[in-house]
Formats: structure tokens, sequence, C-alpha cells
């Protein structure tokens, strides 16, 4: 039996399922993300440049694009609380803190690799990155000095913390979740989560569950108290690249090299809609107030379609009508 959240959510895609798509960047998007009140969108790419959109009515209205990196910008994130701060995770073995009511940056921190993850801690008060060599250094936010260092002797993906800021995530190259004790870095518990690859993690806005994805094409949903699997989604066929847990936790998109993004009720979850999408996703965001979800593909080359532009952001959730 289909809830009634399920129902109305249907009801609102069948209203509100267009895309657009805006001009952001001259290479591929690798990260889009919202900032915690919902009026900006910043994005990453392999131009080694950040965007950062603002969000007007049923539109993105580019604001800045933030230079200085020597590489790809590969993940980028917000600060939980203050809607003007993001920092950016380069592989030019840098990070840096962007203020977006200035085009300056105002910190630069230099780290030992070619960063990959990034995330900041609830709290506010600490970012941890993640390098192409396993390593994951722990910032302070105001200081801008690394408070702690750890290498890991496995292939480290994707970097969290739960909710609580107490309890430090990562996904690991085995298929395994890592769970360390915070800020002590101690080993809490290993979670054989999936038979391979495990490549990324998200917490759920109400702090109930987190999501993994696999390069066993499966999202598995896990209960934050019990640590145990409480089902998983298997629409996709390709590894999961890319989660985003709904403003109220009840829908959980994820995307891959298939041609589409699922959106599931997470709940129960059944399918509640599908973006189609005509190449591979690589990041796909919530809103934090709204159903608007954003994302970026790898566009097609100019050989299938020379009008079309590299580098774009997408918005699905739009009124039919807009």
């Amino acid at each position: 039996m289909a809830s009634s959240y399920f129902h109305e959510m249907q009801e609102n895609f069948r209203n509100n399922n267009k895309s657009r798509e805006f001009p952001a960047h001259s290479a591929k998007v690798h990260s889009v993300a919202w900032s915690c009140d919902g009026r900006r969108l910043a994005s990453g790419s392999f131009d080694k440049t950040a965007s950062v959109f603002v969000l007007e009515k049923d539109r993105l209205v580019k604001e800045n694009n933030y230079r200085g990196h020597g590489d790809s910008v590969d993940q980028l994130c917000w600060h939980p609380t203050n809607p003007d701060l993001f920092v950016t995770a380069s592989g030019d073995k840098t990070i840096r803190i962007w203020d977006v009511r200035t085009t300056k940056c105002m910190a630069t921190v230099s780290t030992k690799g070619e960063n990959i993850n990034i995330c900041w801690s609830p709290d506010g008060q600490t970012i941890a990155v993640g390098n192409k060599d396993d390593v994951v250094t722990f910032i302070d936010a105001k200081t801008h000095r690394p408070r702690a260092e750890e290498q890991f002797k496995f292939e480290v993906n994707e970097i969290s913390w739960n909710n609580d800021n107490d309890m430090f995530f990562l996904t690991n190259g085995n298929g395994c979740i890592n769970i360390l004790s915070y800020p002590e870095l101690k080993l809490i518990q290993s979670i054989n989560a999936h038979p391979s690859n495990c490549i990324c993690i998200k917490f759920d806005p109400t702090g109930k569950y987190f999501a993994t994805g696999s390069a066993d094409a499966l999202v598995s949903l896990w209960d934050v108290d019990e640590l145990v699997c409480v089902r998983c989604f298997s629409r996709l066929d390709w590894p999961v690249r890319t989660l985003s847990f709904s403003h109220d936790g009840k829908m959980l998109a994820s995307a891959s090299e298939d041609h589409f993004i699922d959106i599931a009720e997470v709940e129960t979850g059944e399918k509640l809609w599908e973006v189609q999408c005509e190449s591979p996703t690589f990041t796909v965001a919530w809103h934090p107030k709204r159903p608007l979800l954003a994302y970026a593909c790898d566009d097609k080359e100019g050989k299938y379609d020379s009008n079309r532009e590299a580098g774009t952001v997408k918005l699905f959730g739009l009124p039919n009508d807009s």
C-alpha cells in the first residue's frame, strides 16, 4: 500500500518534472552543492574553477566564478550553518575556503596529496579532506591549520561525519564502511557493506539513516543507531556514484552511468520517479527546503551535438509550465 506521501510526491512531480540546464563551466562538472539556506548552488569543475549561482524562483542566475586552483576541483561543500562559506578540494594539493560576499579566496590550505573528497563537520569547526594516497587530513576551520592526519591502509572513497559530530565514517575499496570515534579517531566498527568497492555515503537530515552506494550498483540504507542495513535499492545497473537525501529525509536520489537518476521513497524503497539523463551523472543534490534536485552529467562532446556546451548544471523539479 503506497503511502500518502508517495502519492503526494508523485502528483508533485507530475506537475513539476521539468529539467533546465544552466551554463556553468568550460569542462565537466564534478560536484554540486546547496548552501544551508538554499539560496545558492555551487559547482566545481574539471576546468579548475568553482561557480556559484543564486536561485531565483525557477532559475539559477550565475553570481560568480571562483578561480585560483591549479587543477581540477573534484569536490566542494558548504559550511553547515553559514550560507556564505564554501570549501573546494582540488588535485593541486590544496583546499580553498571561499566567501560568496567577495570573489577572493579566504584561505588556501596546502595538503600532502591530490585531494578528491571533502566534508565539513556538522558543528562547523573542522574540514576533513581525503586525497588519492588515502590520507585524510582534519583542518581547523578557523585557524586553517591541520589538527590531525590519518593514513589508511585501504582505498578511501567518501568521508562524512554523522549528524551528531561524534563519529567519522569512511567508505572504502573493499566494500566496507569504517566508523571512527571523533575526535579520537579510534576504530569503533568496520561493516562489510558491499561485495565490491563502496563508493559514496550520505546521512539523512533527520539523523535516522545513512545510505551508501557501491560498485555493485546497489544503494543500501542503514539505521544510524543500530548500524544494520534496513533495505537495498537495486534499480540502477552501474556503480552508484552519488546520493542525496531530500530535506525531509523521505526521498533518496541516486545516480550512476545509467541514463536516469532514481528517486526512491526512503521508507518503502519504492520508485517515486526517475529523471531521464542523456549521459552518466556525476553528482546530485536535493535543495535543503524544496523538492528541487540539482545535478550534473558527463555532458556529451561536440561530435554528438556541436551546439551543446560541456559543463552545465541542471535543475529538476521545475513547474512544467515554467
